[in-house]
C-alpha cells in the first residue's frame, strides 16, 4: 500500500468564518487602497472622488500581476474615451438626437471591438464606450466642459490605480506566476493520461478532448498578467504561452495516436504489408514526438518558475467570429438606443447618470459569454447595493464627515463583497464586485458628503430602472444563442479547413495554428447552449481540429524534406493532401517510403504525417449526421 506522504504533510490553510487566510487579506487590501484613494482624492480636492475609489473596486483583484494589468488598460480605455467625447461632443452637441444616435453607434463600435478580444483587453474595449457615456452625456448641455470632466476622471483614476499599486507592494500582494505554473502543471497531468489512454488504445470522447482545449485556452488571457508583475514577466510570459501551445500540440498527437490503427502481426498481402510497416512508423514517430511534446512543457513549465525565457517560443493567436462580433455590436447598439429614446421621451431626472449605467451595463455584458445572464445578476445586485448604500449614509454616517467613521463604516461592506469576490461561484463572485461598485456608484463618496434623501431615492429608483430596461431590451432583441454561436463556429471551422491550402490561412507554425482553433473550440465549450447541442458539436469540431492539425504537420514536414530525389514523391503528396482523399495520401506515403528507402534518406517525420492524415480523412473518422464529401 503506498502512502501519499505529500498530501499527508501538506499543512492545512488558515481559515477563519469559513474563508481562508489569503482571502481576508486580499479584502484588507481593497479596504486599504479604497481608503487610500478616497483620502488623497479628497485631500487634492477632487470633482469625482468617487471615480478613484469606484477605480479601486475593479482593480480588486488576487494578485500583483491582475490588477496592474487591468489598471494599465483601464487607463488607456479611458484615454481613448475621453478623446472620443471630446471629438463627439465638439461635433455633436447642438444636436441631441444626432448626439444620442452617435453615442448608440459608439456603444455598438466598442461592442464588436470587444467581442474580438479577452480577457482585460474586452474589458478596455467595453470601458471605453462607459467614458464616452459618462463624460459626452453629462455634459451634453455644456460641451465646454468636455474636457476639464475628462481631465478630471483622468486624474482620479489614476489616483485609485496608485493606490491600488501602492498597497499592494507594501502589503506584499502574491504574485500570479506561481498559481498559473500549478494550473499548467495539472492541465500537463490530464494531456498525459490522455496520452496514456491512447498509447493503450482505449477509446476516448471528443467531449473530453474539447473540454481540454477549453481548459488550455482559457489562460490565454490571465498570462497577459504576469508581464506586469515583475522584471521577468516578459519572460515568464513567454514561457506560460509556449507552455499552452505545447499543450494543445501534446493533445493533438494524442488524438492521431488514438486513431491510429493497431499493427497487423502477420501480413496476408504486399498492400497489408505496406500498410503495416507505415502504421508502425507512424506510431514510433509520434510516440516520439509525444515524449518530446511532454519534455518542452516541462521545461517552459520550469521557465515559467525561474522567470527565464523558454528554449522556444510559440506565439497564442486568437480566434474570434467577426459575424458574432458584429451582431452583437449591432444589438448593443440598438439596445443603448431604445433606451436613451425612453429616458429622453420622458424627461425623467437622473438621464445622464441611468444612460452611464445602461452603457456599462450594456458593455460589460458583451465581455461574458451570457450578456443576459450578467444583466440578470446586475438587476439582483442593484437593490443590494442601494440597501447598503442607505444604510451606510442615513444609518452610519448620519450627516458627520469625518474621514474616520467614513472608514470604518465602509469596512464591513468593503470586505464582504471582496470576501465574496474571491469564491470560486461563477454566482456570488459577480454579485460581490458588482455590489461593491454599484454600492460605491449609489453612495458617490464626496466631500462634503451630500445628505438629501430626495435626490438618493430618486437615484436608487432610476438606476434600478435602468438595469431592468437593459435586461428588458435584451428579451426584445435577444443576443445571438448559444447554439446558433456554435453553429456559426463549425461552420467557420470548416470553411477553415478547406481553405487551408489557399493563400488566404494565416502562416502560423503548426502548433500556433492548433492553439488558435483550440480558442475557437473553447468559444463552443463555454457558449450557453445545451448540453447535447455541445456534445454533438464536439464531435464534429474535433473532426475539423484533427484534420487541420494533420494537414498542417504534413505541409511543414513535406517542406523540410531534401529536393533532390524526393521532389516528385513530395509533389505527389501534396496533390493528395488537396484531394483530402485518404486512399490517395496512403499511396503518396507509400510511394515516399520507397523511394526514401532506396536512396536511405530519413523520411519518418513526413510519412507519419501523412499516414495520419489518411487515418483522419477516412470516412469511418467522420462525426455522426456530418455530410462532408471530398474536396473538389
Amino acid at each position: 500500500m503506498r502512502v501519499n506522504v505529500t498530501s499527508a504533510a501538506a499543512p492545512r490553510p488558515l481559515v477563519f468564518a469559513g474563508f481562508p487566510a489569503n482571502s481576508w487579506a486580499f479584502a484588507l487590501r481593497t479596504w486599504l487602497a479604497m481608503l487610500l484613494a478616497l483620502y488623497v482624492s479628497f485631500w487634492l480636492e477632487l470633482e469625482s472622488p468617487s471615480s478613484a475609489a469606484l477605480t479601486v473596486a475593479v482593480l480588486a483583484l488576487p494578485t500583483r500581476g491582475q490588477g496592474m494589468e487591468k489598471a494599465g488598460y483601464r487607463l488607456l480605455a479611458t484615454t481613448i474615451g475621453v478623446i472620443a467625447a471630446i471629438a463627439i461632443a465638439g461635433i455633436f452637441s447642438q444636436t441631441d438626437g444626432l448626439l444620442l444616435a452617435v453615442l448608440a453607434i459608439w456603444v455598438g463600435l466598442c461592442t464588436y471591438v470587444t467581442g474580438m478580444l479577452d480577457g482585460n483587453r474586452a474589458y478596455a474595449a467595453a470601458l471605453a464606450s462607459i467614458t464616452v457615456a459618462l463624460i459626452a452625456v453629462e455634459q451634453i448641455d455644456t460641451p465646454l466642459q468636455v474636457f476639464p470632466t475628462g481631465v478630471a476622471r483622468g486624474a482620479a483614476i489614476g489616483i485609485g490605480v496608485l493606490a491600488v499599486a501602492i498597497v499592494n507592494e507594501v502589503l506584499a500582494a502574491p504574485s500570479y506566476h506561481p498559481v498559473l505554473a500549478n494550473r499548467l502543471e495539472a492541465l500537463q497531468v490530464r494531456v498525459s493520461d490522455f496520452a496514456q489512454n491512447a498509447i493503450r488504445g482505449e477509446a476516448s470522447s471528443a467531449t473530453i478532448a474539447a473540454d481540454m482545449l477549453r481548459d488550455i485556452a482559457s489562460l490565454h488571457p490571465e498570462i497577459a498578467s504576469l508581464t506586469t508583475e515583475s522584471s521577468s514577466g516578459t519572460a515568464r510570459t513567454a514561457a506560460a504561452r509556449t507552455a499552452m501551445v505545447d499543450l494543445v500540440t501534446g493533445l493533438s498527437l494524442a488524438r492521431a495516436l488514438a486513431v491510429l490503427p493497431r499493427p497487423v502481426a502477420a501480413a496476408q498481402d504486399d498492400r497489408n504489408d505496406s500498410e503495416s510497416s507505415l502504421t508502425m512508423i507512424c506510431r514510433d514517430v509520434l510516440l516520439r514526438e509525444l515524449a518530446g511534446s511532454s519534455a518542452d512543457v516541462r521545461s517552459s513549465l520550469e521557465a515559467l518558475r525561474t522567470g527565464t525565457h523558454p528554449r522556444r517560443q510559440w506565439r497564442a493567436p486568437l480566434y474570434r467570429s467577426r459575424r458574432i462580433a458584429a451582431e452583437g455590436g449591432v444589438r448593443a447598439a440598438i439596445h443603448f438606443m431604445l433606451i436613451a429614446m425612453i429616458f429622453v421621451t420622458a424627461g425623467w431626472p437622473a438621464t445622464e447618470l441611468c444612460l452611464t449605467l445602461v452603457a456599462a451595463i450594456i458593455g460589460l455584458s458583451s465581455t461574458v459569454p451570457d450578456p443576459r445572464g450578467f444583466t440578470r445578476l446586475a438587476v439582483f445586485a442593484m437593490p443590494i447595493a442601494c440597501v447598503l448604500a442607505g444604510i451606510l449614509k442615513y444609518l452610519v454616517f448620519n450627516g458627520v464627515s469625518e474621514f474616520q467613521l467614513l472608514a470604518i463604516g465602509l469596512a464591513p461592506v468593503v470586505i464582504g463583497a471582496a470576501l465574496l469576490i474571491t469564491l470560486p461561484s461563477r454566482i456570488l463572485s459577480p454579485i460581490g464586485r458588482l455590489v461593491l461598485v454599484f454600492m460605491l456608484l449609489v453612495l458617490a463618496p464626496s466631500n462634503p458628503q451630500s445628505y438629501d434623501p430626495q435626490v438618493f431615492v430618486v437615484t436608487c429608483l432610476f438606476l434600478l430602472l435602468s438595469a431592468v430596461l437593459v435586461f428588458a431590451a435584451q428579451l426584445l432583441l435577444p443576443s445571438l444563442s448559444g447554439d446558433k454561436q456554435i453553429r456559426l463556429l463549425v461552420g467557420e471551422a470548416r470553411r477553415d479547413l478547406n481553405r487551408l491550402d489557399s493563400r488566404r490561412a494565416p502562416k502560423l507554425a503548426p502548433g500556433e495554428a492548433a492553439f488558435r482553433d483550440a480558442s475557437r473550440i473553447a468559444q463552443i465549450m463555454t457558449a450557453n447552449a445545451e448540453p447535447a447541442t455541445k456534445h454533438q458539436a464536439a464531435a464534429e469540431i474535433m473532426r475539423w481540429f484533427d484534420q487541420a492539425a494533420t494537414l498542417r504537420r504534413c505541409r511543414a514536414e513535406l517542406d523540410r524534406l531534401p529536393a533532390s530525389p524526393l521532389k516528385e514523391a513530395a509533389s505527389a503528396a501534396r496533390a493528395a493532401l488537396t484531394l483530402r482523399d485518404e486512399n490517395a495520401i496512403m499511396a503518396a506515403a507509400e510511394a515516399l517510403r520507397l523511394i526514401a528507402a532506396a536512396h536511405n534518406i530519413a523520411a519518418d517525420q513526413a510519412l507519419a504525417a501523412l499516414v495520419t492524415a489518411g487515418v483522419a480523412f477516412q470516412p469511418s473518422q467522420l462525426p455522426s449526421g456530418s455530410s462532408q464529401g471530398k474536396r473538389p
